[in-house]
């Protein structure tokens, strides 16, 4: 009995953080910047949408897409693993922009009324402790 108890009480528990970090992810607002001199791109990810800006300087976040419960499930995850604090001392893997030879990218996250924000690094190549959950933003802007 305690046994079954026990396996019961583990599944809520694991129900209830899966909830609370979905409702985490909900009331954060993730930005990712792509640009160079002939490419900008913004994709900004909140509550269960991705909306893509191609437009340098326009005001709207751009064109709305929901995000589907299995990608959504995902970020959660990716975005639990992220330390917000850490953001602004991530270091860059490669130095492409610097000769044109990547747009220069950064991640803005906004949660719980602050602003965490990483320096610039080369687009297609983030520094390693946000890798995954910058492709799954760029992927989820680019479905194709």
């Amino acid at each position: 009995m305690k046994t079954i108890a026990l396996l019961f009480l583990s599944l809520f528990m694991v129900k209830g953080c899966s909830q609370k970090n979905q409702e985490e992810l909900a009331k954060a607002e993730l930005v990712y910047i792509a640009n160079t001199r002939g490419f900008y791109q913004k994709i900004t990810i909140q509550n269960h949408e991705v909306f893509v800006n191609k437009t340098r300087g326009e005001e709207s976040k751009g064109v709305s897409t929901k995000i589907s419960e299995d990608d959504w499930k995902e970020l959660v995850n990716l975005f639990k693993l992220i330390k917000l604090d850490s953001l602004a001392t991530l270091k860059d893997p490669t130095q492409k922009r610097f000769y044109d030879g990547a747009a220069i990218a950064n991640l803005k996250i906004t949660y719980n009324d602050k602003e965490y924000k990483t320096l610039d690094f080369d687009h297609g190549f983030p520094p390693i402790e946000i890798e995954k959950i910058v492709n799954k933003i760029v992927l989820l802007a680019n479905p194709e």
